[in-house]
């Protein structure tokens, strides 16, 4: 299986563009599945005028027709199975995404909550600190 270059990762090798919004763009516009939908009905077409001349032929021509209705069958099922190959690519790109994103999220998290605790101590002895300063001379408390 080689994943297309084609949809939202065909920036680098790895096929990550690098930003985050690269993540949002959608695979396939709305005019592709249209497009789509127009192939898919024209092969199907094809295929009831194929086996409808299967039905209607003779001996000699059953064994061309069948080669025909064969290797119509694979092309079909051929550009099908790399559109999922590619798909299943994409989502295996994503899944590692989230995953380290996830990670360097829960490494964030525990370095900001490292640092608040040390905000909160240093906030605690400057505190006591001048508390404990002398009053300042001419002030009457």
């Amino acid at each position: 299986m080689t994943p297309s270059r084609r949809g939202p990762f065909a920036g680098t090798a790895n096929g990550h563009q690098g930003g985050v919004m690269s993540y949002v763009q959608p695979i396939q516009s709305s005019a592709d599945f249209k497009a789509t939908d127009l192939d898919v009905e024209e092969n199907v077409r094809t295929l009831a005028n194929a086996g409808g001349v299967f039905r209607q032929g003779d001996n000699s021509n059953s064994d061309a027709t069948t080669n025909s209705l064969s290797a119509l069958l694979r092309r079909v099922s051929g550009n099908s199975t790399r559109e999922i190959d590619t798909l299943i690519g994409d989502l295996r790109d994503l899944r590692e995404k989230l995953r380290s994103d996830g990670e360097r999220i829960h490494r964030d998290i525990v370095d900001y909550a490292a640092l608040s605790q040390q905000v909160m101590q240093l906030s605690k002895i400057i505190s006591e600190s001048v508390k404990r300063l002398p009053d300042a001379p001419g002030t009457d408390s």
